[in-house]
């Protein structure tokens, strides 16, 4: 079907639902699919604050169609009338806009937008657009429905929001940090993982380890860093913090620290690094001399378990979404402003590399990815 025949049809089928509620909070979600961590992370987080009463949450996503303009779709009756009855609110009214893009996705968001309609009990009005986008349009059109929140995800969201208006408050997810000058104006929810969790959970499955060593970029995880020292005071373990600044001299670190580790009270922990954790360079030198000299190392990043890291924390996106709906919901003035680490996580354990470390992680149960996979 035409894309113009397919959104006059959806039209159609939400120009008899009810006015939004007026007690219903409007939060523009601002977020562009290439952004994502990991693929339908986006959409989860967006899913999940969907699940709060009295919140109409509409879908702005950074691709749009050449043949309709993003102010055209927000002003469509749909846009502004179409409501969600959550299950346990009295009703909220919702847009969904998703990425007009092929298979897998296709089926991804399908099952999502059957998901909202489950929760809902009602049709909702679901658009795939694509094309250029126009942030004065944006501006514009926020302005005009009168938002003063939006939730921005991934940079290119956080990118956008930025041109708003200064009465405009903004929640950012879906990023690892953002420059400490924007941190004044800007709500941020990392994905970089509490380190406080980290700890704990190092101590839960490695009570020998007494001292952890982090090998970091200070201008990317300056910030991480000075949470990561109380927290380790927290925990009972001593921190070793080494700041480095290009790919040569983090080499030279990872270097010095296996030819000094010991495997009765010694942790490697791997942020996430784009200098310090480079995946070609230095992950398969962690991995190899960790292996040979039985160190435990963990990690803020999910796919290094599956590679033989012990263990990693990665976003429960649910929880996560609910928290940046919240977060949007009770911002006010400077409160809520800088930045927050990750406590909404999920647990991966490598067992293989456990079971080589002489480690008993217990039931498997507690751990909600393992691997080696069954």
């Amino acid at each position: 079907m035409p894309f113009r025949a397919l959104l006059a049809a959806l039209l159609v089928a939400v120009a008899a639902l009810a006015p939004v509620p007026a007690s219903a909070t409007r939060i523009a979600v601002i977020y562009a699919e290439a952004d994502e961590p990991v693929p339908d992370s986006f959409a989860r987080l967006i899913t999940s604050m969907e699940s709060l009463p009295d919140v109409e949450i509409i879908r702005l996503a950074l691709d749009a169609h050449p043949e309709i303009t993003l102010a055209q779709l927000l002003r469509s009756p749909a846009a502004s009338t179409a409501t969600l009855r959550l299950a346990a609110a009295g009703g909220s009214g919702i847009a969904v806009l998703y990425p007009d893009i092929g298979e897998p996705y296709r089926s991804v968001f399908s099952k999502i937008i059957e998901g909202i309609e489950d929760k809902a009990r009602t049709r909702v009005a679901a658009y795939a657009v694509s094309g250029s986008f126009n942030l004065q349009e944006l501006a514009a059109e926020l302005k005009r429905q009168d938002i003063r929140v939006v939730i921005a995800l991934g940079r290119n969201g956080l990118k956008a929001a930025s041109t708003l208006e200064k009465d405009v408050n903004v929640v950012a997810g879906g990023v690892i940090s953002i420059p400490e000058g924007d941190l004044r104006s800007t709500a941020v929810h990392s994905l970089a993982p509490d380190p406080l969790l980290l700890f704990s959970r190092l101590r839960a499955l490695s009570p020998a380890s007494k001292r952890v060593t982090v090998i970091y970029d200070g201008r990317q995880n300056a910030w991480l860093i000075r949470l990561a020292r109380e927290a380790a005071r927290t925990a009972g373990l001593d921190l070793n913090a080494v700041e480095v600044g290009d790919l040569k001299t983090a080499v030279r670190a990872y270097q010095d620290f296996f030819a000094e580790a010991d495997p009765r009270r010694d942790a490697l922990w791997l942020p996430q690094d784009s200098v310090t954790v480079d995946e070609t360079a230095i992950l398969p030198l962690i991995l190899q001399e960790s292996w040979n000299r039985a160190i435990p190392v963990f990690s803020s990043t999910v796919s290094h378990v599956k590679r033989g890291v012990l263990f990693a924390l990665y976003p429960n996106n649910v929880e996560l979404g609910r928290n940046l709906a919240a977060s949007a919901l009770g911002i006010a003035g400077s409160a809520g402003r800088g930045l927050t680490p990750l406590r909404e996580v999920l647990v991966a354990l490598n067992t293989r590399t456990a079971s080589h470390l002489g480690l008993n992680p217990g039931p498997l149960a507690g751990f909600d990815l393992t691997f080696p996979e069954p």
